[in-house]
């Protein structure tokens, strides 16, 4: 799976280190596809990480063959 940062995740990846892309893509495969509710192409990928059991939300978009990362971040 090939990853493309946004603009926004570019700028928010320095304040958040320990979301790597090993992290994004358990995250995007481990969890259904919903729908997000402002971006009509975006999807939300919703998933408890095993080895931090912290919970993870990553917002994407498909673009082809590659995913398009933009955002994620830590609920709890």
């Amino acid at each position: 799976m090939k990853l493309i940062y946004s603009y926004h995740w570019i700028k928010q990846k320095k304040y958040r280190p320990e979301i790597t892309d090993d992290i994004i893509e358990i995250c995007i495969n481990n969890s259904k596809k919903l729908k997000d509710r402002i971006w009509e192409e975006a999807y939300n990928a919703i998933c408890k990480i095993p080895l931090l059991g912290r919970t993870l939300k990553v917002v994407y978009k498909e673009r082809g063959k590659s995913i398009k990362i933009i955002t994620a971040y830590w609920l709890d």
